[in-house]
């Protein structure tokens, strides 16, 4: 037997699928488009409590916490199962003893404040940590400003 001619064998596959196709007498039927994609979810943002910043040395409230505070109080009222604890929170300046002292006051400042916008106090207790856990390393203005707060968890 003779091997087919190489040019031949190229062409005898494609030549067949061309034939085929030319034969059939069926209509070509087009995939419908897709459906569009449904609607990305609107995400509904629902402030809950955060951090009150202080300056320093200071226990008093700025202008920007008391902004926050009505917001951490209407979180609460939302959600009143929930309790919280307000940490006091100081930079590494100062003494340890001085910075407890501090805190302290900066986190009775802030549930005080709450307890006045008609939060029940019994939700809210109140802990002292000083300069022993603070937020953002480091011996900078910008470290030290965030270390100086009133921290809100959620119990």
């Amino acid at each position: 037997m003779k091997p087919f001619n190489p040019l031949l064998r190229a062409l005898f596959i494609p030549g067949m699928l061309f034939l085929g196709a030319c034969c059939c007498e069926k209509d070509v039927v087009v995939a419908p488009e897709p459906p569009p994609p449904p609607p990305a979810p609107v995400a509904v943002v629902i402030p809950g409590l955060g951090d009150v910043f202080y300056d320093f040395d200071k226990s008093a409230l700025r202008s920007d916490a008391v902004s926050q505070l009505n917001t951490n109080a209407d979180w609460m009222k939302a959600n009143r199962a929930k309790s919280v604890v307000v940490e006091g929170h100081c930079d590494e300046r100062g003494t340890n003893e001085y910075n407890l002292a501090l805190g302290e006051r900066r986190a009775n400042a802030a549930k005080d404040y709450i307890v006045n916008l008609g939060v029940d106090a019994s939700r809210l207790k109140t802990v002292s940590f000083g300069e022993e856990k603070p937020f953002a390393a480091g011996s900078t203005e910008e470290a030290w400003a965030q270390n100086r707060r009133a921290h809100f968890v959620s119990e």
